[in-house]
């Protein structure tokens, strides 16, 4: 040692540690700072191009793709938002929106609804005997119709059940001519109800009424045009489509109401094949008749006096007809 001066060897070692120390805290301090402000930290910098931010993450599955999961409600793919298959919300489908809507399925169609018989009929025996020419054989010009035996008419029950459908089938778009609404003393006659549907270039024509057998038949039938070509009648060109309106009919008209084909008419199949009734006989556009069920059977009376049941009745003649008529 030189004047003195100089420090014991282990006194200098101490020393040169705690600067090596502190020089290794600012170090590491400073690495730290720049680290939290450096692109994607934790310091809530804005994440890097291409990297998927936080609320990103949370919506995708491990494979990338949406999970859908996590959106709210008006959020492409999510709930309400109107971009979701068949939501009805709103958007453009890309097709004709009104394709499947029923308020419009049948618009532009004419549909004719001949409600059988006339409530009045009874007060005009003279007038409703007279003959009309129905092209192979003259027929009475109307009859009274039948009744339960508890005294509630065909008539009233046929022009409530065209009611109903009428209804029906205007929601749907249709435009519905009746041959009478309980708004003529008598008739229409036979020959007068089919020019009416023949007059409005009817798409689809039906008479509905109710039969009047004996206790124990049962079941509705559909009633369609033979090949008459006599006289006035020529139904040459209606059979064909008045029988697709009549399978129709009968198809949709059991699963509406849940009744049986006839027991005693059409060997089970609900159809029958007339060629004695003007309505049919002189009709040029597709027609035919529904008995809805045996007015004189009492658990046949028991629906037809039911409103209920008689609103399925018309449910299944209006889709009966709407499946004619779009099908």
């Amino acid at each position: 040692m030189s004047n003195g001066s100089t420090f014991p060897p282990h006194r200098r070692l101490r020393g040169t540690l705690l600067i090596v120390l502190a020089a290794v805290v600012v170090v590491a301090g400073l690495g730290g700072w720049l680290a939290w402000r450096s692109p994607g930290g934790d310091g809530g910098g804005p994440p890097r191009a291409g990297q998927p931010g936080p609320s990103e993450s949370a919506a995708k599955g491990a494979d990338g793709k949406d999970s859908g999961k996590g959106k709210r409600d008006g959020e492409p793919g999510g709930k309400g938002s109107g971009d979701s298959p068949g939501d009805g919300s709103g958007g453009d489908t890309g097709g004709d929106s009104g394709k499947d809507d029923p308020h419009d399925s049948l618009k532009g169609k004419v549909v004719v609804i001949d409600p059988g018989h006339n409530p009045d009929n009874r007060d005009h025996g003279q007038e409703i005997a007279r003959p009309v020419d129905i092209g192979n054989e003259r027929k009475e010009c109307d009859t009274t119709g039948t009744s339960t035996n508890g005294g509630y008419a065909e008539a009233s029950f046929t022009l409530d059940v065209a009611r109903r459908a009428r209804t029906l089938l205007q929601e749907q778009g249709a435009k519905v001519v009746f041959t009478q609404d309980g708004d003529r003393p008598y008739g229409p006659c036979v020959d007068e109800r089919a020019a009416i549907g023949n007059k409005a270039h009817a798409d689809a024509a039906i008479s509905i009424h109710a039969d009047g057998s004996g206790a124990g038949n049962r079941g509705f039938h559909v009633i369609l045009p033979a090949r008459v070509t006599a006289g006035p009648a020529d139904t040459s060109t209606i059979v064909a489509p008045s029988r697709r309106l009549g399978e129709r009919l009968a198809g949709r008209f059991i699963a509406a109401t849940g009744s049986a084909p006839s027991n005693y008419i059409g060997g089970g199949t609900g159809l029958d094949v007339r060629s004695d009734l003007g309505g049919l006989n002189l009709s040029t556009v597709p027609k035919v008749f529904i008995e809805c069920g045996n007015m004189r059977d009492p658990k046949d009376a028991a629906q037809l006096t039911d409103a209920q049941w008689r609103q399925k009745a018309a449910r299944g003649i209006t889709e009966g007809i709407t499946d004619f008529l779009t099908g």
